[in-house]
């Protein structure tokens, strides 16, 4: 069973392998990311964050979900040394975090209705469980960011979480808060495989905003691997990346 939908601005593909998975349990993983949407998204007025935003609800009368996920952001902004700041000339901004943990929640509404095999993609950041319809293990491409028609490498994975950040196609979105005012020019990709996608996208999103120096940090984090694109088009992965890597030699 299978769908795609653009939802948050992007497009959602759920796939699930298991028997007897219908059209109500694709529904409730869509109708989860929606409810996502409406609450996070910083781009609709009525959203819970642009309410927070425009002043019209203060964060300590904010919902659980909202609590939970400032909360969230605060700690990885602790866990990476600044490098994950989601408030920028005074809104808030928590959509570098939002999207991994919905895909884990995603996820974990499926497990909770028994299913063992699934793969959940949203816009690239990808949460797999479990084998694929061969009953391998799940395999997911990077991108060339210079060529998208292009596969650079191929990761099989079970479990975990495969996240990508990068500049080549939504330009400059994401920013150094140390240095708010100077784009990200040195690396265009940096993708990130962790224990789940929560794990590897909110690490992605810090460790490009640290530039050159964020494969070094994905390298020092116990249960994480790495591979980086910079503007020159020269990979460098962590030492445990070719764990993963399909297309190693």
């Amino acid at each position: 069973m299978e769908d795609t939908r653009l939802l948050m601005g992007m497009p959602v593909t759920v796939r699930i392998v298991d028997t007897g998975a219908g059209l109500p349990d694709l529904n409730l993983v869509y109708d989860y990311f929606t409810y996502v949407d409406n609450k996070f998204s910083p781009y609709k007025d009525s959203s819970e964050i642009s309410q927070i935003n425009n002043r019209r609800l203060k964060i300590s009368d904010a919902s659980a979900d909202m609590q939970t996920v400032l909360n969230l952001c605060d700690r990885t902004n602790k866990a990476t040394f600044g490098y994950f700041e989601i408030d920028r000339f005074g809104h808030l901004d928590p959509s570098g975090l939002v999207k991994g943990w919905a895909i884990r929640n995603a996820a974990g509404i499926l497990t909770d209705r028994g299913f063992k095999n699934f793969y959940i993609d949203a816009g690239g950041d990808i949460q797999v469980h479990g084998l694929n319809s061969r009953g391998q293990k799940w395999r997911i491409g990077i991108e060339n960011p210079f060529d998208r028609r292009r596969i650079v490498k191929a990761l099989q994975v079970n479990e975990e979480g495969v996240a990508t950040s990068g500049t080549y196609l939504r330009g400059q979105h994401i920013y150094n808060p140390k240095k708010p005012d100077q784009p990200i020019t040195e690396i265009v990709s940096l993708t990130v495989v962790g224990p789940d996608i929560y794990e590897a996208d909110r690490f992605a999103t810090a460790a490009f905003a640290m530039g050159k120096d964020g494969i070094r940090f994905i390298g020092s984090l116990p249960g994480f691997a790495g591979y980086m694109i910079d503007k020159d088009g020269i990979g460098t992965e962590t030492s445990n990346f070719p764990d993963y890597d399909l297309t190693k030699s």
